[in-house]
């Protein structure tokens, strides 16, 4: 069997630099997108169309998901545990420490205890110390080479019948700059993007049940090309692996701002127009299907999981 950890050659999009991405994953943040805040407030309402009720959860670095969108969901369930994963998830938890009054009570409308502080950080490769019953990743999977890998990883930590949602970049976004791009012959201005029936097979494919997907297109106005591209460098980097490999001049800069204000649509209002594709989805973690015989299929990242926390011991007659 294929170890979780390393990702099989089929998981990767090849389309998309796995060094570049995996520096800006990296990369703190000095605030929390505007777009990550707003795609995930929009996902925290999804939360309404589940009853479950987490005893502990996960919280996929919230520096780049978006603090207030953590904020929702951990009012949300007020009395669950919550564990902070993922590349910027100790510098997560050293800024809320470094900003004296705790951020649970600077922003809770209730009172402060309704809203539980940190459980504790899961640093590369833990898993974590209690069942989990939901993994938050808020506009992630977009930014990785090999996203199959992290829906395993998420997968091995989730409880039966615990749930991961998340959202992610679609393939319509940017679909303005990507034309303009073509039409000048320059390289690709982002990566293709997956196509949200295509989560919904890896979903499947790797163990969850019940997979939930839709989608929704944002159009998001700038007043002229400066304002736009500040946008993007906030949200976001061009991480095509064929993208120009060294530094642009000026001149550059300069060319494809006025490329931008001569060729992008353009609003009633005379704003420059960019569409932006939000895929999110839902799914379950099954309880472990019965083989023939009375076996019981178990993948093998619950062998190492239940071993790490005390040597627990599978079922018996159970293959990996």
């Amino acid at each position: 069997m294929t170890d979780p950890a390393t990702p099989a050659a089929a998981d990767r999009r090849p389309e998309l630099d796995p060094v570049a991405t995996a520096r800006w994953r990296a990369r703190v943040p000095p605030a929390s997108p505007w777009l990550h805040e707003t795609v995930g407030a929009r996902m925290a309402q999804r939360l309404d169309w589940i009853k479950a009720q987490p005893q502990a959860w996960i919280s996929w670095s919230p520096l780049l998901a978006g603090e207030q969108a953590h904020r929702a969901v951990a009012q949300r369930y007020p009395q669950a545990r919550v564990w902070l994963a993922g590349e910027l998830a100790a510098a997560t938890r050293a800024r809320w420490q470094a900003g004296g009054t705790p951020w649970w009570r600077r922003w809770a409308r209730r009172p402060a205890d309704t809203v539980p502080p940190v459980a504790g950080v899961l640093a590369e490769g833990d898993a974590p110390p209690e069942p989990i019953g939901l993994v938050w990743a808020n506009m992630a999977l977009h930014a990785v080479a090999d996203p199959q890998r992290w829906l395993r990883q998420w997968h091995a930590w989730l409880a039966v019948d615990g749930f991961l949602m998340f959202s992610c970049l679609g393939p319509d976004t940017a679909k303005e700059l990507r034309a303009l791009h073509a039409a000048h012959g320059w390289p690709a201005p982002a990566p293709a993007y997956v196509d949200m029936h295509d989560w919904g097979d890896w979903l499947v494919a790797t163990g969850y049940a019940e997979p939930v997907m839709d989608m929704e297109r944002l159009t998001l106005a700038y007043p002229n090309a400066e304002r736009l591209l500040a946008d993007l460098r906030e949200t976001g980097r061009n991480w095509h692996g064929g993208r120009f490999p060294a530094l642009r001049a000026r001149q550059w800069r300069a060319r494809w701002l006025r490329a931008v204000e001569e060729g992008l649509p353009r609003n009633a209002d005379g704003h420059l127009c960019l569409t932006v594709e939000v895929v999110y989805g839902h799914a379950w973690r099954p309880a472990p299907r019965r083989a023939a015989g009375g076996e019981t299929a178990v993948p093998l990242e619950r062998l190492r999981e239940a071993l790490r926390r005390g040597g627990a011991h599978p079922p018996r007659g159970s293959s990996p």
